[in-house]
């Protein structure tokens, strides 16, 4: 065999073995469905260690909200997200769901605060708090973990407790779960609200109203 042949021959086995190394590596960070026991949950689009902030029953309809505490859009939405809690008060279960983005420096480090505040049932205070000062961390490219811990002390948490949780590796793979259920559910940005499993398009409000009472009418 020519050497220019048995040269191609080896190029082509080459690029094969790459192309093949590729699309393995893509599989293994490919999030993975969920099993039943994970999705656990007794309400659509949760699991059983979903914080639910209303809770009213399996037969009411079921509002998702996936956030990143440091997505200004989120902020915004806050007062409003209160203000439709009030309105369907007992007509529907709403829950959050944590889905921290890479473009945001401290995401991440807010979603382990809130979690690990949840582990000590502060978790919609915390949740409160990082929307209420959003404003003096967000943004910029240094940890705000400390300034969170100091959260944690306003709020009257055990610190030892707080910090232990921050550590655990299971707090921050509570957050993953939800971020990969959130991408398996399709959701792409924040915030994104999912109404009995089905991500919901929303260009205006009334988008968002209208689907609970059809949801409410069904």
């Amino acid at each position: 065999m020519k050497t220019s042949v048995k040269a191609a021959l080896i190029s082509v086995g080459v690029v094969v073995v790459l192309v093949v190394a590729a699309v393995f590596i893509v599989l293994l960070n490919r999030p993975t469905a969920p099993t039943s026991a994970e999705t656990s949950g007794a309400l659509p689009g949760t699991r059983a260690n979903s914080h639910v902030i209303d809770r009213v029953g399996e037969d009411a309809p079921t509002l998702v909200e996936y956030l990143d505490f440091e997505c200004e859009a989120c902020a915004a939405f806050h007062p409003v997200v209160t203000e439709l809690r009030e309105h369907y008060d007992g007509r529907i279960n709403y829950v959050v769901r944590y889905f921290p983005l890479a473009g945001h420096f401290n995401s991440m480090n807010a979603a382990l605060a809130v979690e690990a505040a949840a582990r000590q049932d502060k978790f919609l205070e915390m949740h409160d708090m990082m929307f209420d000062t959003q404003a003096a961390w967000g943004e910029q490219q240094v940890s705000a973990a400390d300034t969170f811990r100091g959260y944690a002390e306003e709020l009257g948490l055990d610190l030892a407790a707080y910090d232990a949780a921050i550590s655990d590796p299971a707090t921050r793979s509570r957050i993953e779960e939800d971020v990969n259920d959130g991408k398996l559910a399709g959701v792409r940005g924040t915030p994104t609200f999912v109404l009995d499993g089905k991500p919901l398009e929303l260009t205006k409000l009334s988008d968002l109203t209208d689907a609970i009472d059809a949801a409410l009418t069904r």
